[in-house]
């Protein structure tokens, strides 16, 4: 558990300061406002990771294991990658800047895939609750840090400096990568990069069947889309209505850090208590009302009590939905083939974020931040509709979900057998 909290906290640290936090640079540059917002299409590696994935599951580093190798080796690029985003300047550099944010999200979404991957193998089907909310506190962390402390930061200091500081961050990963413990596989990993490609599509649709099967895909993008729209242009409109980066940066690091915590707990709870699938009816309420709080900003004047305000909701309900829908998409994944389907799972629930909420900046150009707010509020029927079917009352797992024993060796390994 301690290993999920410290690798979730790494996995989180480089989405926001290729998303939300470079957004802030750009606008406070001057950038386009439509521009500003189609930066979350350089997020498409996030999307598409499903593609490399099976490389994860196929291939063991010649160290540290299957997980924890590939893990290192991403921790190592990404501190890289993120540190020389200080040698960009959005108004002069603007194409070389949006290279060095793609090479990161595609190290990050590698990352990722083997965070997820890790998570599955060693958790039981009676741990998913916990450790998808300590996995998720660690990433929700790491995007207060990214999101709050680091706009706090750029308006002390030059954002170059900023993305040095966040860098080294990416060292309690690379810390925590050498001390967990290595996850057992009995099975072993596929016998070939055919098997690796194939079969773990071919065991999804077996296990869920060929109607339910996509209708899961279609969830998992519909599920998260009144978040991810909110998400893709909070900070554009914060900036854009007169609150500084202080402001924003110094109420999201003070109180944000403690709803996260208190939404995760309170996730972790409700699937403990409830079962998967009725958190998810109670979440996906709780997801869509959020949003009311940004509708509330956009329509009374500049009040820094409704801005905290927003901010705890924001973040509580964060933790919140996003703990129980982890949980929920690792019960949909197979240990022997966890890389590659959780990473097509999440690269459905990233194609919401990254590319249709990408259309968010026009939707908010063409209607204004009120009906803005109001339309990412009704985003979220869809997937309320679909609720009956994918996670029904009657059963406490969503339909198609497999069976999970973890195990870990004793002792760390170097190289399974």
């Amino acid at each position: 558990m301690a290993a999920l909290l410290v690798l979730g906290f790494s996995s989180g640290m480089p989405l926001f300061l290729t998303s939300k936090t470079l957004q802030a640079w750009m606008t406070v540059e001057g950038v386009d406002l439509a521009t500003v917002g189609r930066v979350s299409w350089l997020a498409l590696p996030y999307t598409l990771k499903f593609l490399w994935a099976p490389i994860l599951d196929r291939y063991i580093p010649p160290f540290l294991g299957r997980r924890r190798g590939w893990l290192l080796i991403t921790q190592v690029l990404l501190g890289l990658l993120i540190a020389a985003m200080s040698l960009h300047d959005p108004k002069q550099a603007l194409f070389i800047l949006f290279v060095n944010t793609l090479l990161i999200a595609f190290f990050s979404a590698t990352q990722d895939i083997a965070v997820d991957a890790y998570s599955v193998d060693v958790l039981e089907d009676r741990e998913m609750g916990a450790g998808a909310s300590l996995k998720v506190m660690g990433y929700r962390i790491a995007l207060i840090l990214t999101g709050g402390l680091a706009l706090v930061m750029a308006d002390r200091m030059p954002w170059g400096t900023v993305y040095i500081i966040m860098a080294a961050f990416m060292l309690l990963g690379i810390l925590g990568t050498f001390l967990a413990p290595e996850p057992v596989l009995r099975e072993g990993p596929p016998a070939s990069l055919a098997d690796a490609v194939v079969k773990p599509f071919m065991e999804f649709y077996h296990r869920a069947g060929p109607t339910m099967g996509p209708l899961l895909l279609l969830f998992i993008i519909l599920y998260s889309m009144a978040d991810r729209f909110v998400q893709n242009m909070a900070n554009p409109f914060l900036l854009d209505v007169g609150y500084t980066l202080t402001e924003v940066g110094a109420i999201t690091q003070a109180l944000g850090l403690a709803a996260t915590i208190a939404g995760v707990l309170v996730g972790g709870a409700f699937i403990a208590k409830l079962g998967i699938n009725r958190s998810l009816w109670i979440l996906a309420v709780i997801q869509m009302g959020s949003n009311l709080a940004y509708y509330l900003l956009a329509v009374r004047p500049k009040d820094l009590s409704l801005l905290t305000g927003a901010i705890l909701v924001e973040n509580f309900s964060g933790g919140l939905v996003t703990a129980g829908f982890v949980a929920f998409m690792m019960s949909l994944c197979s240990r022997q083939f966890s890389a590659t389907q959780f990473a097509l799972l999440s690269s459905f629930m990233a194609f919401a974020r990254d590319f249709v909420a990408g259309f968010a900046g026009d939707i908010a150009k063409a209607t204004g931040w009120p009906q803005f707010f109001l339309i990412s509020i009704a985003a979220g029927i869809p997937a309320l509709l679909m609720l009956p079917i994918v996670a029904p009352l009657t059963r406490e797992n969503p339909r198609g979900a497999a069976e999970h024993t973890g195990e870990v060796a004793d002792e760390p390994l170097t190289r399974p057998a």
